[in-house]
C-alpha cells in the first residue's frame, strides 16, 4: 500500500510486459493449473535472475538490480536525486529541447516511472546449434502479463533500497496474478489478469488490486467485498470498482476534460473555520465544450453533467454523462416538459436537475430553497454536513445563472463562510492555470451571490451501495 500525499514521499511506479508461454499437454483441470503454476515460477525466477533490467523512463539510467550494475548513478544514491535525471522533452520557443531538470513540486514531481524489461542474449560459450522435432497434439496459452507496480520510498531510501521493495513487489504481483488466472481460467481461455491501483482513505492510502480482464465489477462482488474487509471499509461505496481506479497525474485523461481543479487552490483561513470538501473525482463541464454552443443557456445543463461524472467516476453508475438533449428528453420522458423542449435553447433549473438525477441515474436529491441570498451565509451547518456526509458536488440555481457549489469553508463560532464555486459560465480552452487564475474555480464569500435573488439548491444523495 502506498501513501501519496506526502511532499517527503517519491513513488516508483514500474510498468513492462512479461510474456506467459504455457504449454498444456493435458485437458485435466489439475494438470492445467501445475503447467500453470510453474510457468508463474518461472516468472518470478526471472524477475531474481541478473537478466532483469530497471530503465528509468526519459533518462539514461539503466539499472540491474540483481546484479548490482548501475549506469549512471550508484545503489547510494538518494532516490529523490533521480528526478534530475529525468529528461524532459518540451518545445522551447527557440526550437531547442529543455535537457535535466527538478520536477515540480507536487505529487506529479513525486511519481518516477520505471520500465521493466528483460534481456534476452546472455554472454556464454558458442556452441553449434542443435534442433529437434517432436510431433505432439497440445494447446499452448500465451499472454502478455501488463505488469504494474508502485511503492513508496522516503528521502532516505537509496536506490538500492528501492529496487530490493520493487522486485519484492513485481514477485508478489505474480503470486495474485498467477491466483487470478486460476481462479478464472477455463480450459483454453486465459483471462489476462489486469493491475489496477486504488486510492483509499487515509491512513491506507494507494493500494494496487489484480482483477482478471474481461470479467465485470458485478461478479467481482465476493472479490471486492473480501478487499473491503481486508482494509476494513465500510460496504456504503464501492471502492474496488473500475471506474474508482486512482489516474496518475502525468496520465491525461482521453477525454479531454479538467479533473478536481479546486484540488490547486490554497483553502482560505476563518477563524474556527473548517473546510468541507466534494469526496471524490469530477469532471469541469462548462460552456462550449463537445461542440455545444449553449453560451448564455446552458449553465444548468453544464453543472448537472459535473454532478453525473461524479456518480460515474465513483463506481456508482456506468451510464456515460448526458448530453444536453439527452437532458431535455429525460425531461419529456417524465412529463416536465413538452416534446418541442428537446432542442431548444431553454434553461433549466435545480428542480429539473432533480428530476433528470432521478430518471437517468436513479439518484435522490434534496432541494434547499433560499428565497434571497443574504439568506445563503446562514447555510453553513447544512452545507457543511453535505460535503461531510454526502460528498457530493451540489448544483445553486438563482435568477439567470446557475453554479456548482464543490465546498465551504465555515466556522461554527463565527458564522463565517467561503463557497468553493466551480463555473459553468467558462468558455476558453481547459487550461487550469487560466481557470484557476480568474476565478472560474474558486472560493467566494456571501457577496458573490444575489443578495435579493431567490436560489434553489439541488443536493444529490450519494447511494449506500456496495
Amino acid at each position: 500500500m502506498v501513501a501519496v500525499d506526502s511532499d517527503t514521499l517519491t513513488i516508483f511506479r514500474v510498468r513492462g510486459p512479461l510474456e506467459l508461454r504455457c504449454q498444456l499437454d493435458s485437458t485435466d483441470g489439475l494438470l492445467m493449473q501445475k503447467a500453470i503454476s510453474r510457468t508463474f515460477e518461472t516468472l518470478r525466477s526471472e524477475v531474481k535472475s541478473e537478466s532483469c533490467v530497471l530503465m528509468l523512463c526519459d533518462s539514461p539510467v539503466i539499472i540491474w538490480p540483481n546484479k548490482g550494475v548501475y549506469e549512471e548513478i550508484t545503489p547510494d544514491t538518494p532516490c529523490e536525486d533521480l528526478h534530475q535525471w529525468i529528461q524532459i522533452d518540451e518545445q522551447e520557443s527557440s526550437g531547442k529541447r529543455s535537457g535535466k531538470r527538478k520536477g515540480k513540486k507536487g505529487l506529479s514531481a513525486n511519481v518516477i516511472n520505471l520500465r521493466l524489461m528483460m534481456e534476452v542474449t546472455k554472454p556464454r560459450p558458442l556452441s553449434a546449434p542443435v534442433l529437434r522435432k517432436t510431433i505432439q497434439k497440445s494447446n499452448f496459452l500465451t499472454a502478455s502479463l501488463p505488469m504494474d507496480c508502485v511503492v513508496r520510498t522516503s528521502s532516505s531510501d537509496t536506490i538500492k533500497d528501492t529496487c530490493t521493495q520493487l522486485l519484492e513487489a513485481l514477485t508478489q504481483q505474480l503470486w495474485e496474478m498467477e491466483k487470478a488466472i486460476l481462479q478464472h481460467t477455463r480450459r483454453t481461455t486465459l483471462l489476462v489478469p489486469e493491475p489496477l491501483h486504488f486510492y483509499l482513505p487515509e491512513p491506507i492510502g494507494l493500494v494496487t488490486v489484480v482483477f482478471p480482464a474481461g470479467v465485470s465489477d458485478g461478479d467481482l462482488e465476493t472479490q471486492r467485498k473480501e478487499l473491503h474487509r481486508q482494509f476494513d471499509l465500510p460496504e456504503d461505496r464501492p471502492y474496488f470498482k473500475r471506474a474508482n481506479a486512482y489516474h496518475f497525474p502525468n496520465e491525461p485523461y482521453k477525454d479531454g476534460y479538467l479533473r478536481n481543479p479546486h484540488m490547486i487552490l490554497t483553502h482560505p483561513t476563518l477563524e474556527n473555520g473548517k473546510v468541507y470538501l466534494v469526496q471524490g473525482i469530477y469532471s469541469y463541464h462548462h460552456y462550449m465544450q463537445d461542440r455545444v454552443d449553449d453560451n448564455g443557456w446552458g449553465c444548468a445543463y453544464r453543472s448537472l453533467q459535473t454532478i453525473c461524472s461524479w456518480f460515474q467516476q465513483q463506481g456508482y453508475v456506468e451510464r456515460p454523462v448526458p448530453s444536453h438533449k439527452e437532458i431535455q428528453q429525460a425531461l419529456v420522458d417524465v412529463g416536465d416538459k413538452q416534446a418541442s423542449f428537446v432542442g431548444s435553447r431553454q434553461w433549466i433549473g435545480s428542480i429539473e436537475v432533480q428530476a433528470v438525477l432521478s430518471h437517468l441515474l436513479g439518484i435522490t436529491s434534496k432541494i434547499m430553497f433560499v428565497s434571497q441570498g443574504s439568506e445563503l451565509a446562514s447555510k453553513g451547518r447544512e452545507l457543511a454536513n453535505h460535503f461531510l456526509t454526502e460528498g457530493t458536488p451540489i448544483m445553486i440555481g438563482g435568477g439567470v445563472l446557475a453554479h456548482t457549489i464543490l465546498g465551504v469553508t465555515w466556522s461554527e463560532t463565527t458564522g463565517q463562510i467561503r463557497y468553493l464555486i466551480l463555473d459553468p459560465h467558462y468558455t476558453g480552452a481547459e487550461d487550469l492555470q487560466v481557470i484557476t487564475d480568474k476565478g472560474w474555480c474558486g472560493w467566494k464569500g456571501p457577496d458573490f451571490w444575489d443578495q435579493t435573488a431567490y436560489y434553489n439548491l439541488c443536493l444529490p444523495l450519494r447511494p449506500r451501495i456496495f
